[in-house]
């Protein structure tokens, strides 16, 4: 009879730790055990799918800043500043409930997070 895996760290820690950057959320999709929770990999893509889209609407917004900086530039200044708060403010939410035990799944992201979780 094998023994289950223990592990130093609880699903809900390893959940939260996935969502610090995209790097943590890799590793804990390649190693076991945390690669057989699907707690854990369910968080680990969440947190991989949000960091893509949040990197891919700055990017944008920074390039279209770069264009219309001659045309608005007071405008396209507090936005970065308001786009950057709220993902930092979702960011904190999903670590919040991912330390809490909790799947707060986002609109779309999390559908798909937990499609390629396997659930």
């Amino acid at each position: 009879m094998s023994e289950p895996y223990s592990t130093p760290l609880s699903d809900n820690a390893v959940g939260a730790i996935a969502y610090i950057t995209i790097v943590p959320a890799i590793v804990f999709l390649l190693i076991e055990p945390y690669n057989k929770s699907s707690y854990v990999r369910f968080h680990a893509w969440q947190s991989i799918f949000f960091s893509i889209v949040a990197f891919v609407v700055m990017v944008a917004l920074t390039i279209f800043s770069a264009v219309a900086v001659f045309f608005m530039p007071l405008l396209l200044w507090p936005l970065h500043l308001l786009l950057e708060l709220g993902f930092f403010l979702v960011w904190l939410v999903l670590v919040l409930q991912a330390v809490n035990g909790k799947r707060y799944k986002l609109p779309i992201i999390g559908a798909l997070a937990e499609k390629q979780a396997g659930e």
